[in-house]
């Protein structure tokens, strides 16, 4: 997730990320125009999701995991875009630790097990 964040967030290719939003703005509102980009936007959650198959999660979870980061990332990168800060770095710094710890066991503090 980390080299996915450090490619789009270069200042050379901020342009192509402005350009992605600009596009799924056009295609919220002409989805019919758009059909062949609609239909790639799960093409890198689908590889998320194998490469966290091949971590040992279980087919289900690793698709909800991958859904979730891409969200996530995707979310992250508009106000990138529009305002940078380094608040997007600590939130993907947040969602690695987040996505590491969910593979540990869970427990409340001050539980006792």
């Amino acid at each position: 997730m980390v080299a996915i964040w450090r490619a789009y967030t270069r200042p050379e290719q901020l342009s192509r990320v402005r350009g992605f939003f600009h596009v799924v703005g056009l295609a919220a509102y002409r989805p019919e125009d758009f059909r062949e980009f609609i239909d790639s936007l799960d093409d890198l959650t689908k590889v998320l999701a194998s490469l966290a198959e091949r971590e040992g999660r279980d087919a289900k979870e690793a698709l909800t995991l991958a859904t979730v980061t891409i969200a996530a990332m995707r979310g992250l990168l508009l106000p990138e875009v529009l305002t940078p800060t380094a608040h997007s770095k600590d939130a993907v710094a947040l969602l690695l630790r987040m996505s590491k710890d969910r593979s540990a066991p869970r427990t409340r503090p001050g539980a006792s097990g």
